[in-house]
């Protein structure tokens, strides 16, 4: 996958993120129903920020940025900030 591909999901996703909130303001979306998919998009979100940062540190280093890979949502949520 290549940078213009991650961004494009990444923005595919934030998009996602707004529409839900949009849909439990109006009502369309019971509350638990939308934290469920957000967790969901937030995960989707840390994996595609984590391949992406990646992806360019192996650039600046020299590397071939197609080895990078992405990393479970578990692994990738649980690094410290």
């Amino acid at each position: 996958m290549q940078d213009s591909e991650i961004l494009g999901r990444i923005h595919g996703l934030v998009d996602e993120e707004h529409t839900l909130r949009e849909r439990l303001q109006k009502g369309d979306l019971a509350a638990e129903e939308e934290h469920q998919r957000l967790r969901s998009v937030e995960e989707a979100l840390d994996q595609c920020w984590d391949l992406l940062r990646q992806r360019r540190a192996r650039r600046d280093a020299g590397e071939n940025p197609d080895e990078a890979s992405s990393r479970p949502a578990g692994e990738v949520e649980g690094y410290l900030q």
